[in-house]
């Protein structure tokens, strides 16, 4: 782990650097392959260090963050073009990417919360200082407060756990097993905040509105994980709570599932769309989650990483389509495949992966969610079934709206990506088609 530690603390001197955009592009991205040859396919940690160390499930996510933040800089070429901060701007993107990796990485829960908060730092900087309105403002105040008011009394719980156990090693913690309801209660709050469960869930399309595209990918790509990563942890001590209260959260997750994907399908707002989806794709990773058996556990896994990669790239698109038109309305975004031909496979082919159709990543976490959901109890089918058909409904009504239809009078030549485009259109897309070859890394894990 030192090796990339310190591959990424040179990278901050170079932000400095003039023109130095791509150059660190290309390194980030030589990182993520150097960190894929290091493969750490066991169930315990390895690489381990006085306070870091590696297993499976943290490889997965360390992965997805490495290989997301350079396609960042690759989505956000505007900021380079317009001279727009960009030494902050990247300088704010390896902080983030450092803070992420000690945050997957961390073997203490003390160390884990403390980097889970302050990778909240750098995302409120590329929303308030690259977002696009003025509301901006509000939507970081509302990321900061949700998050921070539910996360203190979570502190509290990781020192009343060190005070009972000595230890804050998570290996160590999984020999315990804790019956406390209020410590039940506010080690998890602060990981479903960040899910965000359904009625938590208000700052999550507030930010995606006002972030950058390279604020809505990693909001949408990592961020959401760190709950889930979270909960995947801390479960390991807490089953006997877990199996007593968990039936409230997998019931409001469910129903929230259905709320919000019919609040989708009367989104005017291409990006306000896309955050109200992931808000349901989380709802039913946390049920499948909450549900504590092992199909649960490793399909919302599988779930996370998908979504993380398919979620960013149906962000990327709508950004390319803003570009174009200065518009995020689905009544300007229409037509498209006579606006930008070539654009409408790569909406076609994310938007299929977004619906979970074969042969991608998101059909594996779907069906074993779903499996473990309904062996959890018969009754949740009535609701699963309603989320499975809106979620493909809002999908499709996302690519026809937008792609099929008159084009919009104000737009009058047509305008085909560029060789950046299709290739970070790619490279989300890509993984997430390889991976499912490849998924008894994701489905094997316990």
């Amino acid at each position: 782990m030192l090796k990339l530690i310190c591959f990424i603390l040179f990278l901050f001197p170079m932000c400095l650097i003039k023109n130095m955009y791509w150059m660190v592009q290309s390194f980030l991205f030589l990182l993520s392959f150097i960190f894929i040859t290091m493969n750490m396919y066991s169930n315990y940690f390895m690489s381990i260090s006085y306070w870091f160390g590696c297993d499976l499930i943290s490889y997965g996510l360390i992965l997805l963050t490495m290989w997301l933040i350079p396609l960042m800089l690759m989505a956000s070429e505007s900021i380079y073009k317009y001279k727009n901060y960009v030494k902050l701007f990247l300088l704010n993107n390896i902080l983030l990417l450092l803070l992420l990796v000690f945050t997957f990485s961390s073997l203490s829960l003390f160390m884990f919360y403390l980097f889970f908060e302050s990778s909240l730092i750098p995302t409120l900087f590329l929303i308030l200082g690259w977002g696009y309105q003025p509301e901006r403002l509000q939507a970081g105040t509302y990321l900061l407060f949700y998050t921070l008011f539910v996360s203190l009394p979570m502190l509290i719980g990781i020192f009343f756990l060190f005070k009972i156990t000595g230890t804050m090693n998570f290996y160590l913690l999984s020999n315990y097993m804790f019956e406390l309801q209020i410590l039940y209660f506010s080690l998890i709050l602060a990981f479903l905040v960040k899910m965000p469960m359904f009625l938590f869930h208000l700052w999550l399309p507030k930010a995606h509105v006002e972030a950058p595209v390279s604020g809505s990918m990693i909001l949408a790509g990592i961020m959401l994980k760190l709950g889930g990563y979270g909960l995947l942890r801390v479960f390991s001590f807490m089953q006997l709570m877990g199996l007593k209260f968990n039936f409230i959260w997998i019931s409001i997750s469910l129903v929230g599932g259905v709320l919000v994907s019919l609040i989708c399908l009367r989104q005017t707002d291409l990006k306000a769309l896309i955050a109200y989806s992931s808000v349901a794709h989380m709802g039913i990773v946390l049920a499948g989650l909450m549900t504590m058996t092992y199909s649960g556990f490793s399909s919302s896994y599988t779930l996370m990483i998908s979504h993380g990669l398919c979620s960013s790239g149906l962000f990327c698109l709508a950004n390319i389509c803003y570009e174009r038109l200065g518009s995020r309305s689905l009544l300007i975004n229409k037509g498209l495949l006579n606006f930008m031909p070539s654009m409408a496979l790569w909406w076609f082919l994310l938007s299929s992966a977004n619906m979970a159709a074969p042969p991608t990543l998101n059909l594996l976490g779907e069906i074993s969610l779903i499996n473990s959901i309904v062996s959890w109890s018969w009754i949740s089918m009535l609701m699963l079934s309603f989320l499975s058909f809106f979620s493909a409904s809002y999908t499709l009504y996302m690519y026809a709206y937008s792609q099929h239809g008159k084009l919009f009078s104000g737009v009058y030549s047509f305008s085909e990506g560029s060789v950046r485009e299709f290739l970070l259109l790619f490279l989300h897309w890509f993984p997430l088609n390889l991976l499912i070859l490849k998924s008894d890394m994701c489905m094997l894990w316990l």
